[in-house]
Formats: C-alpha cells, structure tokens, sequence
C-alpha cells in the first residue's frame, strides 16, 4: 500500500475550504491525504492538548509520521529547555504515546544533520538515542553522503535491518557531501518512508539567513518526467515493504499539495476514509 502526504498541514492553502481557519487546517487537509509529517515536534516537544485535538481532528485510519525533537538528533538551536538528557527523552515519550495508544503513529522519524557523518561516535549515538526510544517505529535519514559512498551503502542498510529500523529515503539535491543519493531500498518489510526534498540543488547549497533557508532550501517543482522517475522508485519500494510513506516536502513555493496530487493521479491511488470535507477540490485540476 502506497501512502501519500505533506510536511505539515499549515502550509497548504490549495486543500484548505474557502473561508477556513488556522484552527481547521489539519480538517480540511485529513480529507485530501491520509498521512501527514509533524514537524512542530522538531523544534518543541509537544503538549499532550496539541496531541490530542489532532487526534480527535483526523480519520481513524489517519497516520503521522512525527519528527524528533531536534535536542535528539543534534540539530539543537538556542538553550535546551531540558535539564537533562534523560528529562528531555522522556518528555518526547509521553508527547508521542498517545497517538500510538491511538493507532496512529506510523513512526517516528530520526533526521540526522549533515554534519552527522559515518562514524564509530555516530553510530553508537544513534544506538544509545533507539534504545530510549525503542517502544515506537523508528525512521532514519542521513544527510551525510559518507553513510552511501562506496562500500559503506550496504553496510549502513545492513546496520538499519539488524536493528529493525526503518529506511527514510531521499530525493534530494545532489549537491557534495551535504546531500544524499536516492537509494530505493526498504530496511524492513512492513514499513519505508520516502521523503521528497525537491531538487533545488542552488538553494540547497545557498539558503541564504537561517530565517528565510525554508524559503530556498526546498523551493522546487517536480516536472511529469520527475514524478515518473519517483513513481518507479516507489514501485521498487513496494515490493519490498508493505506499507510505503510517501511525504512531499517541496513546499517553499506551494508546490508539495499539486506534486502530490499529479503522483497519486499517476499512479491511480485513491484513499478511503479521508474526511468528508471538501472531497472534490482537486477534480479536474491536473
């Protein structure tokens, strides 16, 4: 089963109902995807109140795949808010709990920075961060070219297998060390994630102010030829793995919600049990 969706549900006026507001956002999205990448739990752990409106605002069958909190993975801006290295692990475990108590956490998701190169300290950091968080589905995306070069692509697929860890792959820009090839190999039978990073190889390289990178970094716009390439790759990825997560994150110029929309059109999926509301938005757009 292939699974498509967005990274985030703020940020796509195109599937929101005329007159909505911030507050039915994730609603009026749940009716045009059936899975969605949190990434407000990156940068805050989340409070059990946001946890649970989101819950009760989506499908039944509705999934997110919810992104660490960034004191995790060493992305850390500013002062950790956390004392300690056990406090801020265990504020994530009860942030993230009820959705899998909900049946709704298709996994967690750990983003490496680029920086994060294969190593032995690395390895054994990612090692000591699963063993805190070992009760939820974990993803892992490297962004370091190291953990792909030749010779290393099979050991770290191999590395992922032996400790039941889910493969993120990426579509990226191709650009040096900072940025990872598109390897289409499943590390699991049950579950992969794809994440579609655009292939904004200029703003890859130059965001520009940490204020405004969002704006450059994943501005793109996938041609029909592109979305046929990602297409096969996803193919592969389905016979390997049951379950394929789909995540357009192309979303600096608006583009993720049509590019999203044009590759379920290509490869005919339809999902059942989205919300109600607004079902028709895109018929006749593509």
């Amino acid at each position: 089963m292939i699974y498509v969706g967005l990274t985030g549900w703020g940020d796509h006026p195109d599937v929101y109902s005329p007159g909505s507001k911030q507050k039915d956002k994730l609603v009026d999205y749940s009716a045009h995807f059936p899975i969605v990448e949190l990434d407000s739990s990156f940068y805050a752990v989340q409070p059990e109140r946001n946890i649970s409106k989101w819950i009760r605002e989506t499908p039944d069958n509705f999934q997110f795949v919810v992104k660490a909190y960034q004191g995790m993975t060493g992305h850390q801006r500013g002062e950790n808010p956390f004392a300690t290295r056990e406090e801020m692990f265990e504020a994530y475990r009860l942030s993230v709990r009820p959705l899998k108590e909900a049946g709704k956490l298709a996994m967690v998701l750990l983003q490496f920075p680029p920086w994060f190169d294969c190593q032995k300290d690395h390895v054994d950091e990612i090692r000591a961060i699963i063993s805190e968080l070992q009760e939820f589905d974990l993803a892992i995306e490297f962004r370091h070219q190291s953990w792909y070069a030749d010779g290393m692509k099979e050991k770290t697929l191999e590395f992922l297998r032996e400790h039941g860890l889910i493969h993120s792959v990426c579509d990226e820009p191709q650009a040096g060390d900072g940025s990872i090839p598109l390897v289409p190999e499943s590390s699991r039978k049950d579950k992969v994630l794809l994440r579609l990073h655009g292939r904004n190889v200029h703003g890859w390289l130059n965001p520009g102010n940490a204020e405004k990178w969002r704006e450059v970094r994943y501005l793109y716009d996938y041609n029909s030829k592109e979305l046929e390439e990602i297409s096969r790759a996803v193919k592969r990825l389905e016979q390997q793995a049951e379950q394929v997560y789909v995540i357009f994150n192309n979303n600096s110029g608006g583009h993720a919600a049509g590019d999203a929309k044009q590759f379920q059109q290509l490869n005919g999926l339809h999902f059942e049990g989205l919300s109600p509301k607004q079902l028709d938005l895109f018929e006749g757009g593509f």
